[in-house]
């Protein structure tokens, strides 16, 4: 029988994962990926239907956020399988305190997130950073964990940070039908379902580089994420966070600011709105002033 980790354990691999993480890209990050999805992009086929539409809206060559909504583990295997590029995403560092996926995860595209925040968390970031800079796609789950409502949830503001830090634009993925083939609760695909994965148009976020920072301006940016990919999927949108009750969620009635208390009882949850002034794109944003919490950036992350 394996002992059990201890708590201490846990904390010190991830802190190890997250040193690694710290200066850079984790070494060796996706060097497998293209093999496998070699591999299993024919077996992928045959399991399952999939229906994928606006492959145009990923650029061929360059960097790329890309924010898919988030219904089930298996989402981070059916996006990079469609795509011809390489893909890292960000997960949780748990996932790697296993020994069958220590070295797995990261080879196939994972960069570990230390969900005690702080500078453990930041190392995450900095590693996708610098995935961008090198001019590869990065996919970060906006809602920060899956939903088990089976609505679309309030998105973290990481995404956004990334964007306007780095220039590149955010694409909007929507999917459907995830959750059908891996339920909540359930390790084990179910098969012959119907996969649905939806690009859509890039929000650009070049013209806000003089705005780095700017806290409401990140809060408005993934708004329109939200917006974008509850368009894309038809899914009901719930104005709280994924994974935590409603009555716990920090809400405010002012459009386009940062939670600081809750709401009144009674008071209208508002829902991501449109932008009011011109966009470069379908999907562009405004606005206006100042960081977040690591919580608030990237969520639980899965």
């Amino acid at each position: 029988m394996v002992a059990a980790r201890s708590s201490d354990e846990t904390h010190t691999n991830a802190e190890d994962h997250s040193e690694r993480a710290a200066h850079g890209i984790p070494e060796g990050i996706g060097r497998h990926q293209a093999t496998v999805k070699s591999i299993l992009k024919p077996l992928f086929d045959r399991l399952w239907n999939f229906e994928v539409s606006g492959l145009h809206n990923v650029p061929p060559s360059g960097p790329a956020i890309l924010c898919p909504n988030h219904a089930a583990a298996i989402d981070s295997a059916f996006v990079p399988a469609v795509l011809d590029r390489r893909v890292i995403f960000v997960g949780k560092s748990e996932y790697l305190d296993d020994w069958k996926t220590k070295r797995l995860l990261p080879a196939l595209g994972m960069i570990p997130l230390d969900r005690r925040g702080g500078d453990h968390a930041k190392a995450a970031l900095n590693a996708a950073r610098e995935v961008l800079l090198r001019g590869d796609l990065f996919g970060i789950y906006p809602e920060g964990t899956r939903s088990r409502s089976g609505k679309l949830h309030k998105g973290h503001t990481g995404a956004a940070r990334l964007a306007v830090e780095t220039g590149v634009p955010i694409i909007p993925v929507g999917l459907l039908g995830t959750a059908a083939v891996q339920p909540p609760g359930k390790t084990r695909p179910r098969f012959r379902k119907t996969v649905t994965v939806r690009f859509g148009q890039p929000i650009f976020a070049d013209r806000y580089a003089h705005r780095v920072g700017d806290r409401v301006l990140y809060r408005e940016l993934i708004d329109e994420v939200m917006f974008e990919l509850q368009r894309l999927t038809g899914l009901d949108y719930e104005h709280t966070y994924a994974g935590v009750a409603s009555k716990q969620q920090p809400e405010t009635a002012e459009r386009g600011t940062e939670p600081h208390g809750t709401t009144e009882p009674g008071a209208e949850v508002l829902q991501p709105s449109r932008p009011t002034l011109e966009r470069q794109s379908s999907a562009e944003v405004l606005v206006s002033p100042a960081l977040t919490s690591l919580d608030e950036l990237v969520g639980s992350s899965f």
